[in-house]
């Protein structure tokens, strides 16, 4: 299937992970539920998000929000917490859990250089899923089309909204988990194939 075929609108919708299984992580005892589940998993979906910047020069004081996810569960750590850090940086610095997402390039740097994260085990599922010839990266989009045949809906309004913001709304909470709950799901499907997205 070549990427010209893969934008049909005529794709069925690709449901994502309900709001009953996403978990904000506003607590310490959230954070230890969060840590057990993540550390025995065998792998996990992994993606953050920045509120954006929009004056030259300014710099990001990003990430503000890191998503986790594991088969059956999605958890949001919101940044501005004063215990995410040693319980993100046990996770993201696990040697025995494979995080898994899409155009990881800059998370690293974020997380290295704002949190002192320097997260291991890491795969880049974008680069993976690229087939011989290609240059960049496949997209979530393209592999869920590839893959499950279904259409992957990503609002650039939600993407780009303040991800700082104290409260977030049902919709930052639905495409913030999804970024990473997507990724484990393809990365599953991907596993069965083995073959690059042409």
């Amino acid at each position: 299937m070549t990427r010209a075929g893969l934008g049909s609108a005529d794709l069925p919708v690709y449901a994502g992970i309900p709001l009953d299984r996403i978990s904000l992580i506003i607590s310490d005892g959230l954070a230890e539920e969060a840590l057990s589940a993540l550390l025995a998993a065998d792998a996990i979906g992994f993606d953050t998000e920045s509120k954006p910047t929009f004056l030259k020069g300014e710099v990001s004081t990003g990430p503000h929000l890191v998503q986790l996810a594991t088969d059956s569960q999605a958890y949001l750590f919101p940044v501005s917490r004063h215990f995410e850090t040693p319980v993100l940086k046990t996770i993201l610095e696990s040697p025995t859990v494979l995080k898994i997402g899409f155009g990881l390039g800059n998370d690293h740097s974020v997380l290295q250089s704002r949190l002192g994260i320097a997260a291991c085990n890491v795969l880049d599922l974008g680069e993976k899923l690229r087939g011989p010839g290609h240059r960049g990266t496949v997209g979530a989009k393209v592999a869920v089309a590839h893959f499950f045949g279904q259409k992957l809906q990503k609002s650039k309004k939600i993407g780009t909204s303040n991800w700082a913001n104290g409260r977030l709304s049902e919709r930052q909470l639905l495409y913030a988990a999804n970024d990473a709950h997507v990724a484990l799901k393809l990365y599953r499907a991907w596993l069965v194939t083995q073959h690059p997205v042409d």
